[in-house]
């Protein structure tokens, strides 16, 4: 088996390449890490942490806007997931800036004070934004058997 695994990056596809860049620093954090410069068209690497966003320039139409959590169909980006310390001050932080396609709702029956809300970014990507989720630790060392 080769090395360690890591995780990389995630590619999107965009309408207007700096829209979504602002979108994403501004409320997500992430800064310009590279830019790969293809002639007429360019590549911008966006980073926060260990993640990356690919951000390529596409002239094809939109696909079907996605709504509540994301497609659901197999083979398609459900959504991109993000951690906040509060949704609330998140989307007042957004304003209008996003629509909100679902919630925020209130998951405490699973885990106390998990609260999430979905939004899409200026490309129809679904985001999740949430707060308060935490791992399951009962299940670090047990295999899987059920396959779930």
């Amino acid at each position: 088996m080769p090395g360690a695994m890591v995780w990389s990056h995630v590619g999107l596809n965009c309408t207007d390449q700096k829209t979504t860049e602002d979108f994403y620093t501004r409320y997500f954090g992430f800064t310009r890490a590279r830019v790969v410069d293809l002639g007429e068209a360019r590549i911008v690497f966006l980073r926060k942490g260990d993640a990356y966003l690919e951000l390529f320039a596409a002239d094809a139409e939109p696909a079907r806007p996605a709504h509540e959590d994301g497609p659901q169909a197999p083979g398609r980006l459900r959504h991109l997931a993000f951690q906040t310390d509060d949704v609330d001050a998140f989307l007042a932080q957004l304003g209008d800036a996003a629509e909100v396609t679902l919630g925020p709702l209130d998951f405490d029956d699973f885990i106390c004070g998990w609260r999430t809300v979905w939004v899409r970014d200026p490309d129809g990507v679904i985001v999740e934004v949430s707060q308060g989720f935490e791992d399951d630790h009962a299940h670090e060392d047990s295999s899987d058997k059920d396959g779930a």
